[in-house]
C-alpha cells in the first residue's frame, strides 16, 4: 500500500476530477473556470472528492471561497487542520 502525503492526495483529486494529466505544475497555479472541466458542476464533484479523501464536511462559505488549487489549500488548512507541509 502506498501512503501519500495530503499534498500529493490533493493534487491527485486534481488530476482525477478535471482529468488532468499534467505534471508540470501547472495544476498548482488552477483557478475556478480557467479550464472548460472546473464549472460550477466540476467545482462540487471536487468538493465532494475531498470532503471524503479528507474526511470533513465543507462550510457553504468554504465552497464559495474555494476558488483556486492555493485558495483550497488554505482554507483546508486554516479551517479543517489539514496539513499540507509534510
Amino acid at each position: 500500500m502506498v501512503i501519500m502525503t495530503n499534498v500529493e492526495v490533493y493534487t491527485d483529486i486534481f488530476k482525477r476530477v478535471f482529468e488532468i494529466s499534467d505534471n508540470t505544475g501547472k495544476i498548482e497555479t488552477l483557478k475556478y473556470q480557467e479550464i472548460p472541466e472546473w464549472d460550477s458542476v466540476g467545482h462540487m464533484e471536487l468538493i465532494s472528492e475531498i470532503e471524503d479523501a479528507f474526511d470533513i464536511e465543507f462550510e457553504t462559505e468554504d465552497i464559495i471561497e474555494f476558488s483556486s488549487y492555493q485558495k483550497g489549500q488554505e482554507i483546508l488548512a486554516a479551517n479543517y487542520g489539514i496539513d499540507f507541509t509534510a
